[in-house]
């Protein structure tokens, strides 16, 4: 797990840390399973009272690893999310699958996650931000519902989560066109929760903050406010079922092509 996610634990705040700065903490199988590894651990550390997730480097995250693409686009196998191929309406945690736990375990925290993001939080990486309670932007940093560009859908637990926070049209807009939008826009759209020079410092300034009120009071806080979300689990097997019909189709395989081979994609019409 070190080698994707670093977890130091000090005065009761978490300091949750991807460590692929090299790849802008993409996402490949390894961070997958760190992710998830990560969520568990932090489930049962006893003292835990909040936890900062940010990004080393330039970017919180820029999303799934290229190296899926080039796989996708050379095999037009379907083991884009997670790693290898899995069955993604298997639900292996609860009402998520895999790939959803890597989001979603974040939400099921018992403390607040607060999401410090510089740079991109692209596709995952968006979604992975989605799964904090907060998400503290830089003035530069720059979000997109990237799947789109793929052929693909969002599937990693993001839909529940934004439909809770953003207006309809807007994340359907968002959906349908992968637009890349600024860090003043996203404060706007209600993704957002502070824009800063340095949103790391600032997340720890809050984590303090809340690591010094009642423990109890906190969690009982979380788990009243979880509940007040759509109810998650039809809206995570909806995400799994669509993906799982996308991942390998002629479009989908053929969006894929046309991204790593900078041409124009050349679709066929979808039928019902």
């Amino acid at each position: 797990m070190e080698q994707r996610v670093s977890i130091s634990i000090s005065d009761g705040i978490a300091d949750v840390r991807l460590v692929r700065a090299d790849k802008m903490n993409a996402l490949d199988a390894a961070m997958f399973e760190a992710l998830v590894a990560a969520t568990e651990r932090l489930a049962h550390e006893k003292g835990v009272r909040a936890v900062v997730l940010s990004g080393e480097g330039r970017a919180f995250c820029a999303g799934l690893d290229m190296g899926r693409f080039q796989a996708m686009k050379e095999s037009g196998g379907n083991g884009i999310a997670g790693g290898e191929k899995r069955d993604l309406t298997a639900r292996t945690h609860g009402i998520a699958n895999f790939p959803q736990q890597a989001v979603w375990g974040w939400r099921q925290l018992p403390v607040p996650v607060i999401a410090a993001i510089q740079g991109v939080a692209f596709g995952g990486g968006f979604q992975l931000a989605l799964g904090a309670d907060m998400r503290f932007l830089t003035p530069d940093a720059r979000m997109s519902i990237m799947e789109i560009k793929w052929g693909l859908v969002p599937d990693m637990a993001g839909t529940p989560i934004l439909a809770s926070l953003v207006r309809d049209d807007i994340l359907r807009e968002l959906t349908y066109t992968g637009r890349i939008f600024s860090a003043q826009e996203a404060m706007g759209y209600g993704l957002a929760t502070r824009i800063c020079d340095d949103p790391r410092a600032a997340a720890f300034e809050i984590a303090r903050e809340i690591a010094g009120k009642s423990p109890d009071a906190i969690r009982a806080a979380k788990r009243m406010l979880n509940k007040l979300s759509v109810d998650p689990a039809p809206a995570l097997l909806a995400e799994s079922i669509e993906q799982q019909k996308l991942l390998g189709s002629s479009n989908q395989t053929e969006a894929v092509r046309a991204n790593m081979e900078k041409r124009a994609p050349r679709f066929v019409d979808a039928g019902n």
